[in-house]
């Protein structure tokens, strides 16, 4: 895609990766080939895998990450960078490496390279804020809708979560959750972008706004239709269940509970439904919900037909960054085209990182379930019975796969999680990660738990 007419996205970054630049500029470093990863020394606690998304949104910032005449003036004059050496890079600047990665609606595991970004030390290094923004949030978003997906059983998953939320990332987070497996999203410009499915009805606020509870729903059923679902704990929710029928009939689509003690009213609910001749209506609940209390709800038994989930899902479910990092794993000596890569990694505690590219593949059983992630940095033979999860996603700077439909993604993400085990596609997995990472023919990284703070 062009990227004349399109916005820069070279400011989304941080002032010290233009400041490192500029010093790898005057120290020679610039211009030499080197490697970047992308990957999470751990999960969250708990968790037994995570999804991979917002690999269109991190494309489409390389591909925009272009310092026009403005940008550098504007750094200039902010005092970001001299005239000199570094506005001439940085007016010539256009990605010209490589990207391979996970794609969209895989799954990783600690240490999985997610990303891997070729290219000259100055014109990858430059990325890493604009890459880790994106991948961070929406890996995050995606992984816990897949735990509620893993959850709900096939239920019916409503996104609702763009009130709670910036609006570009209500958008972003509306993708990655269709990606982690939920059917529809109440933003329409998720719709219009994506072309995932919408929908919605009426809130609390048009109910109170009539006169009575069934002059509301009249008003609903004469515009929206017989089959829409209706509201009915604004004030009770059984009389609001009686009201509803008693205006639309017995082929009401669908009531929706919004508060109160979900198990007992979904309950209560069905048996009055029943009662009342409306056996089809679906019951749709929300109120604050996450994959645990979607979990307990199934346990149990509630005759739930959809869940509808906002908060919980555009914050990660309690963990709203995937704790990904993009560390510096290789580099050549010198500026020479052919010149051999020499591998570098951290020995920080705790911050352990393992030099060198690494190639993954993953082993699988006699049932087709995922036993375990190998990386390597020499290369070894694959056996038979594995797959690679990494794929090329751009090659001399152009974008190299279609990530026009999130519905190959989604359906990715559903038949790679059906190669777990299903003790681990719970809220509370068996195995937290459920399958190990393998290193094969190097050192593992140490393992030194560290408080959650900077991950640089």
């Amino acid at each position: 895609m062009p990227t004349m007419n399109r916005p820069t996205s070279a400011l989304l970054t941080d002032h010290y990766e233009l400041t490192m630049v500029a010093s790898a500029l005057q120290s020679g470093v610039a211009g030499r080939r080197a490697v970047f990863e992308v990957f999470a020394r751990r999960l969250p606690e708990g968790r037994a895998y995570g999804v991979v998304a917002g690999i269109d949104r991190l494309l489409d910032a390389v591909e925009r990450f272009r310092f026009d005449d403005a940008t550098v003036s504007h750094l200039v004059e902010a005092g970001v960078v001299n005239e000199g050496p570094m506005t001439d890079w940085l007016r010539a600047y256009r990605f010209s490496g490589d990207i391979t990665g996970y794609g969209a609606g895989e799954l990783f595991f600690p240490y999985s390279p997610v990303i891997t970004v070729t290219g000259t030390f100055a014109e990858c290094v430059v990325l890493e804020t604009v890459v880790l923004s994106v991948l961070n949030h929406d890996c995050a978003v995606a992984s816990a809708a897949a735990r509620m997906a893993d959850a709900a059983g096939g239920r019916l998953l409503i996104e609702g979560g763009s009130r709670r939320t910036d609006p570009e990332a209500a958008v972003a987070a509306a993708r990655a959750g269709y990606i982690g497996g939920f059917d529809t999203t109440s933003n329409l410009e998720a719709g219009r972008r994506h072309g995932i499915p919408t929908g919605g009805t009426t809130a609390h606020a048009f109910v109170l706004a009539h006169a009575t509870e069934t002059a509301a729903f009249e008003a609903q059923r004469d515009t929206l239709g017989v089959d829409s679902t209706y509201l009915v704990d604004t004030f009770d929710v059984m009389e609001g269940i009686r009201r509803a029928v008693a205006t639309v009939g017995a082929d009401i689509g669908g009531v929706r509970i919004d508060s109160g003690e979900l198990l007992a009213d979904s309950r209560a609910a069905r048996v009055l439904l029943d009662e009342l001749g409306a056996t089809d209506c679906r019951i749709i609940v929300s109120s604050d919900l996450d994959e645990f209390s979607v979990a307990e709800l199934e346990a149990a038994g509630a005759p739930i037909d959809a869940y509808l989930v906002g908060t919980s899902l555009v914050t990660g479910s309690g963990h709203p960054t995937a704790s990904m990092v993009y560390k510096l794993v290789a580099i050549a000596d010198d500026d020479e085209a052919t010149s051999e890569l020499r591998a570098v990694g951290k020995l920080s505690p705790g911050k352990h990182t393992i030099g060198g590219r690494k190639d993954v593949h993953r082993t699988i059983d006699s049932a087709g379930r995922f036993t375990g992630e190998v990386l390597s940095v020499l290369p070894i033979e694959l056996p038979d019975d594995s797959m690679t999860p990494q794929v090329a996603l751009m090659r001399d700077g152009e974008i190299v796969v279609d990530l026009t439909n999130p519905s190959v993604a989604r359906a990715r993400c559903a038949e790679r999680r059906s190669r777990l085990s299903a003790l681990d596609r719970t809220p509370w997995p068996s195995h937290a990660p459920a399958i190990p990472t393998i290193w094969e023919g190097v050192e593992e990284p140490l393992s030194v738990p560290v408080a959650n703070g900077g991950n640089r």
